[in-house]
């Protein structure tokens, strides 16, 4: 079994929960796919399902035979999309336009075996940002990076990005970009965890 991402998070995930796999960062230009499908009109819970598969399609062609997970997450604040911060001018940037409001994280996974899709499941999560203080932030932003630039919302909610939310709706491992007991629940039948 294989995981086509390069985020250790998600490999962490894996890891805790007993699963033996490989990881392995798929090699497409995630930007250039992810203009591609935004310009065919693709939703939130489309790119990300679409972004997950091509990354899944992407390792398996390497590795015939193997379970192949693909997993992507979008960020939708009121129609808007945001991606990781390349930088933490684009993070302070990014955290400034959430503060105050309410957005949604939107995790897909697809599994692929042989180039062919064998199961998806996409979730989402709904974050309220408290009305944080510019000291607040700036304090978040000295202790936090260079980390959060590895996440969508530029915080990590399992570390100190759990001091920005006044409210949290959802699953948990959704919201790490990994919907982890879904994909379980498809993993036993196969016999690549314990039933």
């Amino acid at each position: 079994m294989l995981l086509a991402s390069a985020s250790p998070t998600r490999r962490r995930l894996l890891e805790q929960a007993g699963l033996e796999f490989s990881a392995e960062a798929a090699p497409i230009d995630e930007e250039e796919a992810k203009l591609a499908l935004e310009g065919e009109g693709a939703d939130g819970p489309a790119l990300a399902e679409a972004l997950a598969e091509l990354k899944a399609v992407a390792v398996a062609r390497r590795h015939p035979g193997a379970f192949v997970i693909g997993a992507d997450q979008v960020l939708d604040c009121e129609g808007r999309r945001y991606d990781k911060p390349r930088d933490e001018a684009a993070a302070r940037a990014q955290l400034m336009a959430l503060r105050g409001r309410t957005h949604q994280l939107i995790s897909a996974l697809v599994v692929v075996r042989d180039g062919r899709r064998l199961w998806h499941h996409i979730d989402r999560a709904t974050l309220t940002m408290r009305p944080f203080s510019p000291a607040f932030l700036d304090e978040y932003l000295a202790r936090s990076m260079p980390g959060i630039l590895s996440s969508v919302g530029a915080y990590q909610l399992e570390a100190r990005g759990a001091q920005l939310f006044s409210r949290i709706e959802g699953d948990y491992f959704t919201i790490l970009g990994l919907p982890l007991l879904p994909l379980l629940d498809f993993l036993r039948p196969h016999g690549l965890v314990p039933a």
